[in-house]
């Protein structure tokens, strides 16, 4: 893993360079301990070791959009904890995670064995992992009932939706409505695309997100990946009017100045740090970003912490 040069020092000082630049790398061991402090110096100062299962204080990095791995994968366990290290150089508190099922549309069983091996995640990096409780809205009654029990029982701080239905179908609709009586957060994957995705027919893009978040303006909503793919100006501009709608920066994409435009466009108190296992890439947008110092601390971790501080008991 490779973690950019730039130092902590403030980014008027600082020269401008290039993308390409910034993603280029050494060793971690050398520059890992620059990274840690360069990321944790945006948010505030703030212990990467801290253990405690309650919800996060000013400070805290905080990444919205993380995986777990599938057990199906011989490496499960080696990989998660790679993660956990990533985010331990990259000075990442606190990872916000759901396991995926490894094929669409996800079954019954599927996403219920997701889900429980999230919560043994949460167990084995106590104060690390957050759970995100990934449903297929299509199996009505047993999804909400999923989602109330990891929520209850287990401590979930959110719902993960993926790409089994569109956004603005009505079958989402029982699922947002719990969230909204939760409290809590639905993540959902999205992309604008150029071309039509044959795997993902029913894709949600943040046109469809802004539909749904004025149809429920109690909603807490997360476009993931603005830059996942795709048109990520026009995901920015259709997300404008739709104040209750966050945007990810998390996504493969790693043009120069697309986080600066979604701060322009919607605002720095509706983007949402994440990294969507791309860590240096998901650090790096942030830290080449020409934004204040304040407006990265509010997208590292300080928005992600308004939105769990709603959660209601």
């Amino acid at each position: 893993m490779t973690i950019s040069q730039k130092t902590a020092s403030s980014p008027e000082s600082q020269p401008r360079i290039s993308r390409r630049t910034l993603l280029k790398g050494s060793a971690a061991v050398a520059l890992g301990a620059a990274a840690l402090s360069s990321v944790r110096g945006m948010a505030g100062e703030q212990s990467a070791s801290s253990t405690s299962s309650t919800p996060p204080v000013k400070g805290k990095v905080i990444d919205c959009h993380a995986h777990l791995n599938h057990h199906s994968r011989p490496t499960w366990e080696a990989d998660d904890r790679k993660l956990i290290e990533a985010a331990d150089k990259l000075g990442i508190d606190q990872l916000c995670c759901s396991t995926l099922t490894s094929h669409w549309p996800a079954t019954l069983d599927g996403f219920r064995e997701c889900n429980q091996w999230t919560a043994e995640g949460m167990r084995r990096f106590s104060g690390r992992v957050l759970g995100y409780c990934y449903v297929n809205p299509g199996y009505g009654r047993e999804a909400l009932e999923e989602i109330r029990r990891y929520v209850g029982d287990h401590g979930f701080m959110g719902v993960k939706l993926y790409n089994e239905y569109n956004c603005t179908e009505p079958v989402v609709f029982p699922i947002v409505e719990l969230t909204i009586e939760l409290g809590i957060p639905i993540l959902h994957h999205a992309s604008h695309s150029h071309y039509f995705v044959e795997d993902q027919p029913r894709l949600t893009d943040s046109g469809n997100l802004a539909e749904l978040a004025r149809r429920y303006p109690e909603a807490m909503l997360i476009c993931a990946h603005f830059s996942g793919g795709g048109d990520w100006e026009w995901t920015i501009k259709a997300a404008r009017h739709a104040p209750n709608l966050m945007l990810d920066t998390s996504g493969s994409v790693t043009d120069d100045g697309s986080v600066d435009l979604a701060v322009a466009v919607v605002g720095a108190d509706r983007v949402v740090f994440g990294c969507d296992s791309s860590m240096t890439a998901g650090v790096g947008k942030i830290r080449g970003a020409e934004l204040s110092i304040q407006d990265k601390a509010k997208i590292l971790g300080g928005n992600m912490i308004r939105l769990l501080r709603r959660r209601k008991s």
